[in-house]
């Protein structure tokens, strides 16, 4: 029996192992099914229990832009520079663009790239460099519903999220949420910023070119964003933009006569000029006034996703702009010209000119500024009665350009004061909340109004007009030049001109550092050039901009603007 027992004792260990080799693979079989299970468990339970967060306040929070008369671009206000505008208004070929450069498989894919996830969490493991290769869905939840940490954690509750949004969204739905939020640099977020900072355009209105720069951009915003004033970005750009139009004609997105005819776009210049910076002056009147007519604060204009059209053109500002920073001022005094251009009978601004530069100086001189009237009334001394808001401003000794201005657009409508207005529109989700309604009124008779324009000699009519000459033209047309002071001690220069059309004010005066730090007091005009000259040069040039098409009134101008701006716009 001893003998026995130590045989079976001694069985060698390989024909053990054979003899149970069966059973042990059923149980670990058994426990790699059981862990499935559990794994699968544990991820339907994770899946049901993972709710779709809101989206972050800062990637709904939207600014609210400001337009001139024609649509073109202004401006902004708000923390971040981001308008929503439905899918509807972002044309196909561009949501196409976005799809050939960050996400091919968008239309049919389930919401997640099992490929790039594994990649994700390799490197995370790994402690190598964060990759990316995520879907438009699961970029759309990580920049708009999560945080932008880099842990497992939260990219298995990016993944599970993109699969339940994925499954309880349409896939239009996502993209629309994707292009109205992801960032495009130039601190523009979402399509439509991101058109009007590239260049100058709504979303809608962007070519095929357009669009595939904008999707290549995606890619890496904060370099591309140089693209146009940085040749070594432009160029890395242009490549990528002509790999993106290869996967749009090879996926049938555009033709290949659409390919052939695609050329490199060109695009706003940036960091932007002083040109642009000085139309800050504009937007703070505007934003004023357009807080004035909601009823709310501007911290909630600028935050509130409102499109402010403008009664403004842009075109004539910036011409403006370029032919006031022609004066060279003098030694420790500083020139300050001020433009106004309104329409007679309507009230609308045009031309607004405060100031050469918002940065040193955001007091705006055309609006606020008390520029000593002298002679620039004498017109109006004849006057006896003059109704309300006109009465008052001939009595004082010191009216800033834009009542002045205002004063003389009266003369031009036979009488009739409008109180000047520099919004023409507002809307909101393409809805309008606010419509412009000029303020009219009779303050003087026809007489007094003739009267006064023929002792101003700036009204039309007052020289012969040659056949060789635009009636509406500078040359045909007499500026009245009045002011405080002559020669040596002259003080301001105003020039005025007007039809009805037009009433423009250009007025002149100047300041110096006064004896306390950070005081300015007033100062004589320098000599050369000659003041009047140079308002005057100033004045019939602006004119001639603004009235280059002389069958178009200015009150028509306005009118087709505020046309152009019912069209949606998204």
């Amino acid at each position: 029996m001893l003998s026995k027992r130590r045989h079976r004792e001694r069985v060698p260990l390989r024909i053990r192992f054979r003899r149970n080799r069966g059973r042990r693979l059923r149980r670990l079989l058994y426990a790699l099914l059981t862990l499935l299970a559990a794994l699968c468990a544990a991820a339907v339970l994770a899946y049901h229990l993972t709710s779709i967060p809101k989206p972050h306040p800062e990637t709904v929070t939207q600014s609210t832009v400001f337009l001139d008369s024609g649509g073109a671009y202004l401006g902004r206000r708000g923390p971040v520079d981001r308008q929503d505008i439905p899918l509807s208004a972002v044309p196909r070929h561009v949501q196409d663009a976005v799809i050939a450069a960050e996400n091919r498989s968008f239309r049919t894919d389930s919401g997640i790239s099992p490929r790039a996830i594994a990649r994700a969490t390799l490197a995370t493991l790994t402690g190598g460099d964060p990759q990316g290769g995520s879907t438009i869905t699961q970029q759309y939840v990580k920049n708009a519903l999560l945080s932008p940490e880099h842990s497992l954690a939260r990219k298995a509750r990016e993944a599970l999220i993109a699969i339940k949004l994925d499954r309880t969204r349409t896939k239009d739905e996502i993209l629309e949420g994707y292009l109205d939020t992801v960032y495009f640099g130039r601190g523009a977020a979402g399509i439509q910023s991101a058109a009007r900072n590239y260049f100058g355009v709504d979303a809608q209105s962007l070519t095929v070119a357009q669009g595939a720069a904008l999707a290549s951009i995606l890619n890496i915003p904060s370099y591309y964003e140089k693209a146009g004033s940085d040749p070594k970005v432009t160029a890395k750009l242009e490549n990528r933009w002509e790999w993106v139009l290869d996967a749009m004609a090879a996926s049938g997105s555009i033709t290949a006569k659409q390919r052939a005819a695609a050329r490199f776009p060109a695009f706003r210049f940036y960091p932007p000029g002083e040109t642009e910076g000085q139309r800050q002056y504009l937007i703070d009147v505007a934003a004023k006034e357009a807080a004035d007519r909601l009823g709310i604060t501007e911290d909630r204009l600028a935050s509130g996703g409102y499109s402010v059209t403008t009664t403004f053109d842009l075109a004539l500002q910036d011409s403006a702009t370029q032919l006031v920073q022609g004066h060279p001022g003098g030694k420790g005094v500083r020139v300050h010209t001020a433009v106004v251009g309104l329409v007679p009978g309507d009230g609308a601004v045009r031309l607004l000119y405060g100031g050469s530069d918002y940065a040193r100086q955001s007091f705006n001189d055309a609006v606020s500024g008390a520029v000593e009237a002298g002679t620039a009334l004498d017109p109006f001394s004849e006057v006896r009665h003059a109704g309300e808001p006109l009465g008052k401003l001939l009595k004082t000794t010191a009216p800033t350009p834009l009542n002045l201005a205002s004063a003389y657009a009266t003369v031009a409508a036979d009488g009739r004061y409008a109180t000047p207005y520099t919004v023409a529109r507002i809307t909101r989700e393409g809805r309008t909340v606010y419509r412009a309604r000029p303020d009219v009124r009779q303050v003087l008779d026809e007489k007094a109004a003739l009267m006064a324009g023929v002792r101003s000699g700036a009204g039309p009519g007052a020289v012969a007009v040659d056949e060789a000459v635009d009636a509406g033209s500078a040359e045909a047309k007499n500026f009245a030049v009045a002011g405080a002071g002559g020669g040596i001690t002259r003080r301001t220069v105003w020039t005025t001109g007007y039809d009805d059309r037009l009433a423009l004010t250009v007025a002149l005066f100047a300041d110096r550092a006064g004896s306390r730090k950070g005081t300015t007091v007033p100062a004589q005009l320098p000599n050369e050039p000659s003041p009047p000259e140079f308002a005057q040069s100033v004045a019939a040039r602006i004119w001639d901009a603004a009235t280059k098409d002389g069958s178009k009134s200015a009150a028509e101008g306005a009118a087709e603007g505020a046309a152009a701006s019912d069209a949606p716009n998204g």
